[in-house]
């Protein structure tokens, strides 16, 4: 399923990114610690038989039937690529990609000329509930 995009120009009329048209959302989700255990790269062997979360798969699975883009951004490395892709493709779960060697260690900060929203997993998916946190921009 492909997402059509809206053309997007500057002030001087020049062409920039394109947008996703109102509502969609591109979700990037992780997969080892939030669709499944969290399984490290050095032991491939648990990810052809680890279980997906329920919530997770019923949840993605509407996601992707709403029109949402659904990719993973894991930091299983490109050696995985063809394990993760049958796995998830056994379980069922829709996507539109996957992007392989995310770093390692948490603490992500991401810079971006796009708005990010970010939700940490805590153990189970659900519908979103807005909250105030306090966070981090640059000074204007």
């Amino acid at each position: 399923m492909e997402i059509p995009l809206i053309p997007v120009v500057d002030a001087q009329g020049r062409p920039c990114s394109p947008i996703l048209p109102e509502g969609k959302k591109n979700f990037l989700i992780d997969i080892d610690g939030t669709i499944t255990e969290d399984i490290p790269n050095e032991q491939p062997e648990r990810m052809r038989t680890c279980l997906p979360f329920p919530d997770a798969v019923a949840t993605i699975r509407r996601w992707y039937q709403e029109g949402h883009v659904i990719y993973f951004f894991t930091s299983r490395t490109e050696e995985l690529r063809a394990l993760t892709e049958a796995w998830l493709q056994q379980h069922g779960i829709p996507y539109h990609g996957i992007i392989f060697g995310k770093p390692r260690g948490g603490n992500y900060h991401w810079i971006d000329n796009h708005i990010v929203r970010a939700t940490r997993f805590k153990g189970k998916f659900g519908p979103f509930i807005r909250k105030e946190h306090i966070i981090e921009v640059f000074e204007e």
